[in-house]
C-alpha cells in the first residue's frame, strides 16, 4: 500500500514538472518570430548548390539564352551578306573582328563560331581572330572546325600550316590499331588548342557499308562496326587527352546512303533495330564519353514513319537517342544550310522545329537572323516554351562550364 502511495506521489510529482517545461516552451513559442527576408539565408543555401552554369542561366535574358543555341560562320557577323555569298568558297571570307561583326556579337549574343577554310590565313591570323571573337562574347564560345584529318581538314590542308597531316581515317582504320586513332585525336587536338579552338566536329561514327556512298567514303574508319566502334572511343580520348571536345557524326547512320545532303533528300531504308546491329554500334559505345552528337538530316521513313529529316525528328532525338539510349549530352544538327533542309524549310521554320525535335544547338544556318527572330517569336507565341529553351542552355553550359570556358 506505501509502495502504491509512493508511486502516486512521484507520478503526479513528474505530471506537474511537465506541465511546468510545457508551459515554458509553449510561453516561448508564443514570442513573435524574428522576419526573414526570403533572399537571405535561404537564397544563399541554394546558392552554394548551384554550379556557375545554373547561375549563370538564372540571370540571363531570353535573348542571350536563345544566342547560345547558335554555333554560325564568323561570317554571319556581316549581316550585309547573303547565305550564297558567304557559302561561295571562291569568295573571301571574314578573317578578322571588324566594328560590324563586334555589334553583330553585342546584339546577337551567339554560343560559338565555326570557322572554315576561308577564315583561314595563317597561325598568327587564326589565333589573333580567335581571341578577339571571343574578347567581345560576354559568355565564351564553342570555336569549332571540321578539323577530321584526311579528306576534310582546314588547317592541315593549308600550305601556310606547318602541322601533321594525315592521309584518311580509312587507312587509320586499316591498322586495326587503336592506339594510331588516339594519336590522331591527340595530333589534331592539340594543334587547334594551341591556336584557341575548343571542339573539333569529329570523330566521323559512320560505317562506310554502300559503296556508291559519295558523302562518308575514306572519311570513315571502316566497314566493321566494331573496329569503327574502338576507332571512334580511341580518337575521342585523343581529343580529350588535348583538351578539346568531340563530336561524333552523323547520327544515326550516314554510311548507307547514296546521296548527299548537301544537295538534297537522303533517306535510309534499315529499320532501327538493323541499325543497332551495325550503323548505330559506334555510337552507342561513345555515348558516355563524346560531348556532342551531331545529328544528321537523313530521313528514316521506316524508324520514324515520315519523311522528316532526323534532324528535325523528335522521335530520332527524343524518343532514341535521349530516351532509349540513354544519352544526356549536346546535341547539335548538321549545317542547316544544307540543301536537304533548305530546300524544304525556311531558315525560321527549320530552326523552330529544330528545337521541338531535340536540338540544343542550330548549326549555320542558312539566314541567321531569320532563324533567331523565328525562335524568339515561338517562345512569345506559345510554340515554344522558355522551359524548353532552359534545357538547351542549360545543356550548353554545363559543357562550358566543363571545359573551363566560365
Amino acid at each position: 500500500m506505501k509502495r502504491f502511495i509512493y508511486g502516486l506521489l512521484v507520478l503526479t510529482l513528474l505530471m506537474l514538472s511537465g506541465c511546468s517545461i510545457n508551459e515554458e516552451s509553449s510561453s516561448k513559442d508564443s514570442s513573435p518570430l524574428p522576419k526573414v527576408d526570403a533572399g537571405d539565408d535561404h537564397s544563399s543555401s541554394i546558392a552554394q548548390t548551384e554550379s556557375k552554369a545554373e547561375k549563370l542561366l538564372h540571370g540571363m535574358t531570353l535573348e542571350e539564352k536563345i544566342g547560345q543555341l547558335f554555333i554560325i560562320r564568323p561570317d554571319d557577323l556581316e549581316l550585309n551578306l547573303k547565305s550564297k555569298q558567304i557559302n561561295d568558297s571562291t569568295n573571301n571570307g571574314a578573317v578578322e573582328l571588324d566594328t560590324n561583326m563586334q555589334e553583330t556579337l553585342k546584339k546577337y549574343p551567339i554560343g560559338g563560331v565555326a570557322l572554315f577554310g576561308k577564315n583561314i590565313l595563317n597561325p598568327t591570323q587564326l589565333t589573333t581572330f580567335i581571341s578577339d571573337m571571343q574578347k567581345q562574347s560576354a559568355i565564351p564560345l564553342f570555336v569549332g572546325i571540321d578539323e577530321e584529318g584526311g579528306t576534310v581538314s582546314r588547317i592541315a590542308k593549308s600550305p601556310k600550316f606547318d602541322v601533321p597531316k594525315f592521309e584518311s581515317m580509312q587507312k587509320v582504320g586499316e591498322t586495326k590499331n587503336s592506339g594510331k586513332a588516339k594519336d590522331v585525336g591527340l595530333t589534331i587536338g592539340s594543334y587547334l588548342k594551341s591556336y584557341g579552338f575548343n571542339l573539333d566536329f569529329a570523330p566521323v561514327a559512320d560505317i562506310n557499308t554502300n559503296p556508291k556512298n559519295i558523302v562518308i567514303g575514306n572519311r570513315s574508319f571502316g566497314n566493321d562496326p566494331d573496329l569503327v566502334s574502338k576507332m571512334v572511343f580511341a580518337e575521342i580520348s585523343g581529343l580529350h587527352e588535348a583538351g578539346i571536345m568531340s563530336c561524333v557524326k552523323h547520327f544515326p547512320g550516314h554510311g548507307d546512303t547514296k546521296g548527299d545532303t548537301h544537295t538534297g533528300e537522303v533517306s535510309i531504308e534499315k529499320t532501327w533495330e538493323e541499325l543497332k546491329k551495325g550503323e548505330l554500334v559506334p555510337f552507342i559505345n561513345s555515348i558516355d564519353t563524346t560531348d556532342m552528337v551531331m545529328i544528321s538530316h537523313i530521313t528514316a521513313l521506316n524508324i520514324t514513319g515520315d519523311k522528316l529529316p532526323a534532324s528535325l525528328s523528335n522521335e530520332i532525338i527524343e524518343g532514341k537517342l535521349r530516351k532509349e539510349l540513354g544519352y544526356k549530352g549536346v546535341v547539335i544538327s548538321d549545317a542547316m544550310e544544307m540543301g536537304a533542309i533548305t530546300k524544304k524549310y525556311s531558315s525560321k521554320e527549320s530552326a523552330i522545329n529544330t528545337i521541338l525535335a531535340g536540338i540544343d544547338i542550330i548549326l549555320m544556318p542558312e539566314d541567321f537572323v531569320e532563324s533567331y527572330n523565328g525562335i524568339y517569336d515561338a517562345i512569345k507565341n506559345g510554340t515554344i516554351s522558355e522551359a524548353r529553351i532552359d534545357e538547351s542552355v542549360l545543356r550548353i553550359l554545363n559543357l562550358k562550364e566543363l571545359y573551363h570556358l566560365l
